[in-house]
C-alpha cells in the first residue's frame, strides 16, 4: 500500500549491539567495530562497573581510548554497549557498478586506478574547476600534479587538446626507454634521443642536382640553373627549379654551381641565390689569360623568408662567348632553421 516519506532503503548492513574487549593492565586504546560521533554514544563498563564519560574517550570515529588501562582479564571483562546507531544503512554491493552525477569526499580519497578503455572522457575539467592531485595549487580550469606525470613502459601518450585523439590535439610521447617525442595531427614532429640528439623528421629541408649538364648558358642575362633531380625533400616545398617557404622563419640555403669551360674574355661571372626579400651573391672575374676547364661558385646564407616566399639560383655571364656549361655536381639546398 502506499506510504508517505523517503523510499526504504533496499539493502541493510547488521551492526553489532555490543564489544567485548579483553584487558591486559597496559593496553589503553581499544578498536570499535562501528564509528560513533561522541563519547555519548555508548556505554562502557569494566569488570561489571559502569564507566563514566571522563573515563574514557572516542577519537577517529572508532578508536575508545581509556585514561587508565583496564585491568588484565582475559574472559572480556570490558563491554561496548551501542547507545546510537543508524537503524537503516544501504551497503553498496561490491559486485554493482556505481553511478553519481555529484559526490563530496570529507577526508582523502584514495582509488587503485582509472581505468580508461572504454571512456574518452573519464575525468573532465571545466573552466570553472580545477584539478589538484597533492598540495599544488592549482588555478581554475587547471590539472596539477605534485611530483610531476610518470609515463612508465612504450608507447604512452600524453596529450593535449580537444580530445584524447592525435588528430586533433599535440601530445608528449614516450616512444622508446628514456627518449621522448612530441607529436602533432599524429606524426611525430621532434625526438629527444637517450643521448639527447634532437631530431627533427618533418622539418622543411631540401637538396637539388641537375639531372643533365645545361650546355652554353646565354651571356649578359640571368640564366636559372635548372635542377631536375631531387635529392631529398622534405615537406616537398621544392619544384621547377624553386623553393618555397612554408612558414615564416630563417631558412639556411646553399649552392654550389660547378662551371665548365670557363671564358677568360667574358668581364665577370655572378652567382646570385635570389630570393623574394634579396638576393645573395658570389662574383668572379675570370681574367686567367686561359679559359679554365672548370670553376666552382659557393654560396652560403641565413635567409629571412615570409610564407610563401621564394628562392632559386640564377648565374650571369657578362659578355664573351656562349661557351660555359653548368655541371651536374652542382647542387641547391636548404632548410628551416629557426
Amino acid at each position: 500500500m502506499p506510504y508517505l516519506g523517503n523510499e526504504a532503503a533496499d539493502r541493510f548492513v547488521s551492526q553489532p549491539a555490543v564489544d567485548q574487549f579483553s584487558g591486559d593492565g597496559s593496553t589503553t586504546a581499544f578498536t570499535l567495530s562501528f564509528p560513533v560521533t561522541s563519547d555519548q554514544d555508548i556505554l562502557v563498563s569494566v569488570d561489571g562497573v559502569v564507566q563514566d564519560v571522563a573515563a574514557y574517550a572516542v577519537s577517529s570515529g572508532t578508536t575508545l581510548t581509556f585514561t587508565a588501562a583496564p585491568s588484565s582479564n582475559s574472559g572480556n571483562n570490558i563491554f561496548v554497549n551501542y547507545l546510537a546507531r543508524t537503524h537503516a544503512t544501504v551497503a553498496h554491493p561490491a559486485t554493482s557498478a556505481l553511478t553519481a552525477t555529484t559526490g563530496t569526499f570529507t577526508g582523502a580519497f584514495t582509488s587503485p586506478g582509472i581505468d580508461d578503455n572504454a571512456d574518452a572522457t573519464a575525468i573532465t575539467i571545466d573552466s570553472s574547476e580545477n584539478v589538484a592531485i597533492g598540495t599544488t595549487t592549482v588555478a581554475t580550469g587547471k590539472l596539477a600534479v605534485e611530483g610531476g606525470i610518470y609515463l612508465s613502459g612504450s608507447s604512452n601518450f600524453l596529450r593535449f587538446g580537444a580530445d584524447s585523439s592525435t588528430t586533433t590535439g599535440v601530445a608528449i610521447h614516450r616512444p622508446a626507454s628514456n627518449t621522448l617525442a612530441f607529436v602533432t595531427a599524429s606524426a611525430e614532429q621532434m625526438r629527444i634521443s637517450t643521448d639527447g640528439e634532437i631530431t627533427k623528421p618533418r622539418q622543411p629541408s631540401f637538396q637539388a642536382r641537375p639531372t643533365s649538364t645545361q650546355d652554353n648558358i646565354a651571356i649578359n642575362s640571368n640564366v636559372d640553373i635548372v635542377f631536375g633531380t631531387e635529392v631529398f625533400d622534405v615537406g616537398a616545398n621544392f619544384a621547377s627549379n624553386t623553393f618555397t617557404a612554408p612558414v615564416a622563419g630563417k631558412y639556411f640555403l646553399s649552392t654550389s654551381i660547378r662551371l665548365g669551360l670557363v671564358d677568360s674574355a667574358a668581364n665577370y661571372y655572378l652567382c646570385s641565390i635570389v630570393t623574394s626579400n634579396r638576393n645573395y651573391q658570389f662574383i668572379f672575374d675570370p681574367d686567367f689569360g686561359q679559359d679554365p676547364n672548370y670553376w666552382v661558385m659557393s654560396i652560403s646564407h641565413i635567409a629571412d623568408m615570409d610564407a610563401s616566399d621564394t628562392a632559386k639560383v640564377q648565374v650571369v655571364q657578362s659578355a664573351g662567348t656562349s661557351q660555359t656549361d653548368i655541371a651536374t655536381e652542382s647542387t641547391f639546398s636548404g632548410a628551416l632553421i629557426c
